[in-house]
């Protein structure tokens, strides 16, 4: 089934010779990360009659993808050779520009600029599209955003770093919201969930949520989770399930179907993707990642903004 995108779509990751094929027929946009990577989109475009769109990728200190930045010129001589191959762009990538200190940052950006020198000694244009920003460069290193920026967590209204100066205000584009689906009573040292972590010295009500880490919502957060049902928060018990996570509301009510906020906000009461990464011990990008296809994603257009719910 097709999607009916219409916006062009660069492929930013390494490629294996049998994708480029697919990518060409597609009319993506590939990433050139080696003279040999490029060689394999020229003969394929060239074996299918096209003209293939093409960025070439310099690493400039991040050591992942990309040709090394003092040795760049081979890749960029043979780009100017290709035949079937239509050079649009040329990027690199930042290791640490949301980092409090941008000494690496700027070393990195200083030699991408010793890179894009080879156009002027050879006395041709450069590539339409230059970038190398990502949201932490965004916010932080304006030299740095050339023809083009790439926006990743900002998108989702995320600072990629509690240090990194937020020159740009961003407000949360999703919530994930889940449902009670069971209440009940339980008495003084009856422990609750897997390995018994938790127990309550009193008679408590305890409510179960349908969503554990099997969706993404991590394991590692039992014991420091919180919830907000009907705009309080009430701490996750016991150790996080597979599918499902309970909730103490000590004495308080709460009722099957009452909207469960995991991320997200009700009066003055807010969970932020930034408090489950330090419940998990992990940063933002991986609870946004890990929120998976179990989930279903609602859109909702008139308030701008979109949710996930489990």
């Amino acid at each position: 089934m097709r999607s009916r995108i219409q916006t062009l779509i660069l492929v930013l990751g390494g490629i294996i010779g049998n994708q480029v094929p697919i990518f060409l027929k597609h009319d993506l946009t590939i990433t050139a990360s080696s003279v040999e990577k490029l060689q394999q989109i020229e003969e394929a475009a060239a074996a299918m009659n096209v003209q293939a769109k093409v960025h070439l990728k310099i690493d400039t200190g991040m050591e992942r993808l990309g040709v090394h930045y003092y040795s760049a010129d081979t890749l960029l001589e043979a780009a100017l050779t290709c035949q079937h191959c239509h050079v649009e762009g040329i990027f690199s990538h930042f290791a640490n520009a949301d980092s409090a200190s941008l000494l690496s940052a700027h070393e990195q950006l200083r030699r991408f600029n010793q890179v894009l020198d080879f156009y002027k000694k050879r006395g041709v244009e450069r590539p339409l599209l230059c970038h190398m920003a990502n949201s932490g460069a965004i916010l932080q290193m304006p030299a740095s955003h050339f023809d083009m920026v790439r926006a990743g967590i900002l998108l989702y209204g995320v600072y990629p770093s509690e240090g990194v100066s937020r020159t740009i205000k961003v407000e949360p584009a999703l919530a994930w919201k889940s449902r009670v689906v069971y209440f009940k009573v339980v008495q003084p040292n009856h422990p609750v969930s897997y390995g018994s972590t938790w127990q309550s010295d009193h008679l408590v009500r305890v409510v179960t949520i349908p969503v554990g880490y099997g969706d993404g919502y991590f394991r590692a957060m039992s014991g420091k989770a919180q919830m907000i049902i009907r705009g309080q928060k009430y701490p996750v018990i016991g150790r996080i399930c597979m599918d499902q996570a309970m909730v103490n509301i000590e004495w308080e009510t709460a009722y099957n179907d009452d909207e469960v906020i995991l991320i997200g906000q009700s009066g003055n009461q807010i969970i932020r993707v930034e408090d489950l990464a330090e419940w998990a011990g992990t940063i933002p990008y991986e609870i946004l990642t890990n929120i998976n296809t179990r989930v279903p994603r609602v859109y909702v257009n008139d308030k701008k903004q979109s949710s996930s719910q489990s």
